[in-house]
């Protein structure tokens, strides 16, 4: 905690200078005498004292004129020295954690020499991705032809002729079928793009 102030040039030229000529003269030794120690440090209760004596003598000078420029002194704290116990303690659980890490960044990786066919691991990851596509495939075939279907049917209150029906059905579901594969293609990139 800052018990004191490191006197600026403010302060000082007031001392030496003679401005503070009116006051007590044992106040103002202890002023020339903190302004020679080692970092011209002048302490909270002498700049209490100087404050009240600049009052009693109604001086011009006030107290914040002469700290203009002094900075407040922050003694150094004393850093105790280590425990070698704790040392030792956080030294081993230091380690501890490394190898937690280790083990953990570790732990899917097998010694195993693989195959030449593969495991069955990598046999089912195969399957389930077959079975993705042909999911994918299966459900763009239904949305389009039932997209078709709809227009096809829903069309008849607007067209008479067959061919418009069609032709009407046709464009819908190429436009289902084309939205339908820009989907598909955005996922895919996305799931490459987690790869």
């Amino acid at each position: 905690m800052a018990s004191a102030v490191e006197a600026g040039r403010r302060l000082r030229r007031a001392v030496e200078g003679g401005e503070l000529a009116g006051l007590p003269a044992g106040l103002r030794a202890e002023l020339e005498e903190a302004l020679a120690s080692e970092g011209a440090v002048v302490s909270f209760s002498l700049l209490r004292r100087l404050h009240a004596a600049l009052r009693e003598a109604e001086s011009p000078l006030h107290l914040h004129e002469l700290l203009e420029g002094s900075e407040i002194h922050l003694p150094a704290v004393p850093v105790p020295p280590r425990n070698p116990e704790l040392v030792a303690r956080l030294e081993r659980i230091k380690a501890r954690l490394a190898n937690e890490e280790y083990r953990r960044m570790t732990r899917n990786i097998t010694g195993q020499v693989r195959e030449m066919n593969g495991t069955l691991a990598e046999f089912g990851r195969q399957v389930r991705s077959a079975k993705a596509v042909v999911i994918t495939i299966f459900n763009f075939i239904v949305t389009v032809v039932a997209a078709f279907a709809c227009t096809y049917l829903g069309s008849q209150y607007i067209f008479m002729e067959t061919a418009a029906r069609v032709l009407s059905a046709v464009i819908v579901a190429s436009v289902v079928g084309l939205a339908e594969l820009y989907v598909m293609v955005r996922t895919i990139e996305g799931d490459l793009g987690k790869l």
